[in-house]
């Protein structure tokens, strides 16, 4: 079932999707060479319980019943969604999507952005230009009247236009009281098909697109997911809300981009 919001819950998951920005821009100060992903993780932790949110992440179920064991979902290079925080040193030349989420007061926030780390191949910033490029793509077609198939149709033709891959198994949600809603938002479909979008929804878009293959495999730790051919994927993800007719943008990057600029 799809739950629309009011405009009161609107403002409540703009309060939680502003906390994972906040979150994700803690991260971004320190993405370098010879960080680990469990100090990302044990950083994202500790500012969302600071700022009285809980990270929706942790002890999170997969379909096998094993809980998620961190805070974030750290995927580099090769890994898609899901990669698990480890002792692994980043290294110069890798990427790293860092997909973050909170709890507070009563409502979800979700949000996922791809860093660089030192100097990156200029094939895999073009992917990531692309990636993000297509997430506005698809937020401009969530106006009320149009369908969710708009929003992956627009993903879709972006992405494969320009030689990229587009994952299929995994899409975007509805977001709300739960992390994870009605309806499914895929990153590739027809126009005019799908759910018609009406006010009040509020769903997760996040293109996930590959340098090579869209085909996947699962990690034996049953939660990380990687390219069937070892190429690099990169994932972007926005909350919105459709509001007033349009899409309302409820997490940011604009912080984020700004630590990128200072760093370069």
């Amino acid at each position: 079932m799809i739950y629309l919001k009011t405009d009161d819950e609107i403002e409540l998951l703009r309060k939680a999707n502003l906390l994972v920005s906040a979150t994700l821009c803690e991260i971004a100060k320190i993405v370098e060479p010879g960080v680990t992903t469990r100090q990302l993780d044990t950083l994202a932790e500790q500012f969302i319980r600071d700022h009285g949110a809980v990270p929706t992440f942790k002890g999170f179920p997969n379909p096998y019943g094993d809980p998620f064991p961190a805070s974030i979902c750290t995927s580099v290079n090769e890994v898609v969604v899901h990669g698990i925080p480890d002792d692994t040193p980043l290294k110069d030349g890798d990427i790293v999507s860092v997909d973050c989420g909170t709890f507070i007061d009563g409502f979800c926030g979700d949000s996922c952005y791809t860093f660089c780390v030192g100097e990156v191949k200029q094939e895999v910033l073009d992917l990531l230009a692309a990636t993000k490029q297509s997430l506005y793509l698809g937020i401009e077609q969530a106006i009320a009247g149009h369908r969710l198939g708009d929003i992956g149709y627009a993903v879709q033709t972006h992405c494969e236009k320009l030689g990229y891959g587009v994952v299929r198994e995994f899409v975007g949600h509805g977001i709300g009281h739960e992390m994870h809603e009605d309806p499914q938002v895929p990153n590739y479909g027809k126009q005019g098909t799908g759910k018609q979008l009406k006010n009040g929804l509020c769903i997760a878009i996040e293109p996930m697109i590959t340098l090579g293959s869209h085909e996947l495999l699962m990690l034996p730790d049953h939660w990380g997911v990687v390219t069937r051919d070892g190429s690099p994927a990169a994932h972007f993800e926005h909350t919105i809300a459709i509001h007033h007719g349009k899409a309302d943008i409820l997490s940011s990057f604009e912080e984020i981009e700004k630590i990128e600029r200072q760093k370069n």
